[in-house]
């Protein structure tokens, strides 16, 4: 017990890296629209651009590390989860900031941070996690928020070309993240040391999405100088800084602690989106984001809290 204590870190200190986390990954969808505004272009080929030059950018960030690779003392299997998880992250940013082109900031970041509920459900139907009354009716208010939040776009003063389509891609990219988070916690627990499980996700995920903005008809270069300058801050704000804080916690927190925290996410991202772009969604949307984090806080509060305070008490 007493190795195990020295092992972790105060939790006010995981606290204080999760809310550096949520600031940072706020940014994200910031810089996603900066980019959209500066280059002048809103297609799925802009977008797949967006997320592979995150991550690529992230992949070279991470090049020092790479040397080490060669030293991990693991399994084969705890390599291929780090690099499941790669997969399902670059995906994850496909679809999401995907989504960004057809509906609202308000309404995309909402969706995809349900990670609580699809880790919960995922850890029922992998693992046999009990799920109790508790977390099957915050599911079904969550899903209700969700279908809210899709058809509640379509009206006359919406933001975005396709609420709908920019629903489902938000979905989407909720499930991917949720394998993304599963993965790599099981990654961690197996015994890869953070910077050894991000440099082989980030790289496996650059990797991933590398070719597909040329397959869709889009480059790598050709734009100003200021959309580079956005793309190197949302890899090193959001991705370095943010996703690392995440991975980090994970080492001392259960997946769905670290993915309820991610529900700030949509309040910062809103707010800011509000703040520089006055982009102001339809009342059904923020009705349905209210519906939707009130089921995933009735599903998750309690059971994430009390497995955080078990971590440090045993």
């Amino acid at each position: 017990m007493l190795s195990k204590i020295k092992q972790l870190p105060n939790l006010w200190q995981v606290r204080i890296i999760l809310t550096v986390g949520v600031f940072a990954v706020s940014m994200a969808a910031i810089f996603v629209r900066l980019c959209q505004q500066e280059a002048g272009v809103n297609n799925v080929g802009f977008s797949l651009f967006m997320a592979s030059s995150r991550l690529l950018i992230t992949a070279i960030i991470f090049t020092p590390t790479y040397g080490n690779l060669r030293h991990i003392k693991t399994d084969f299997r705890t390599i291929f989860m780090a690099m499941g998880a790669g997969v399902c992250l670059a995906f994850h940013f496909a679809t999401w900031i995907t989504s960004l082109s057809f509906t609202s900031v308000a309404a995309s970041v909402t969706i995809v941070t349900t990670n609580p509920l699809w880790v919960g459900l995922l850890s029922w139907w992998l693992w046999g996690v009990k799920l109790k009354f508790r977390n099957w009716l915050g599911i079904a208010i969550a899903l209700g928020g969700s279908i809210i939040i899709a058809l509640g776009g379509n009206g006359e003063d919406t933001v975005g070309s396709n609420p709908l389509l920019g629903a489902f891609l938000a979905l989407l990219g909720s499930w991917f993240a949720s394998g993304y988070i599963l993965l790599g916690n099981q990654a961690q627990q197996r015994g890869l040391k953070i910077g050894e499980y991000v440099a082989i996700a980030y790289l496996t995920s650059a990797l991933c999405l590398l070719p597909l903005p040329i397959i869709f008809g889009t480059g790598y270069v050709g734009y100003s100088p200021q959309v580079y300058v956005y793309l190197v801050l949302m890899a090193i704000v959001s991705q370095v800084i943010g996703h690392t804080s995440f991975n980090w916690s994970l080492r001392h927190l259960s997946p769905t602690t670290v993915s309820l925290v991610i529900l700030l996410e949509p309040v910062g991202s809103t707010f800011l989106a509000f703040l520089l772009f006055k982009e102001i969604p339809p009342m059904a949307v923020f009705l349905g984001a209210m519906i939707l984090l009130i089921g995933v806080i009735i599903s998750e509060f309690k059971s994430s809290t009390s497995k955080a305070k078990k971590n440090y008490n045993e």
